[in-house]
């Protein structure tokens, strides 16, 4: 039987890695209706995502330099959906 792999999508940009990183740690989630970035405000996930920056940088990136940008991410995501009532 022929069997294929699936490639991981590849991230271009550096804020595209930060948004992957706060989703496996589950600090962000998606609006179902609308697509936005949600902060679930969830300060162990929050702090598993710094974790996650701080010992698998992206290649160029410092550890220091990855955590800031995962803060700088997160600080630009609101806990509520701009297009939600």
């Amino acid at each position: 039987m022929l069997m294929t792999k699936v490639k991981p999508r590849a991230i271009r940009t550096l804020r595209g890695w930060a948004i992957h990183v706060l989703q496996e740690a589950g600090a962000i989630h998606e609006c179902e209706e609308h697509g936005w970035a949600k902060d679930r405000a969830d300060p162990h996930a929050r702090e598993h995502a710094l974790n996650i920056a701080r010992q698998e940088p992206p290649d160029g990136l410092s550890p220091d330099q990855a955590v800031a940008e995962v803060r700088e991410v997160l600080n630009s995501i609101g806990d509520t959906c701009p297009e939600c009532d």
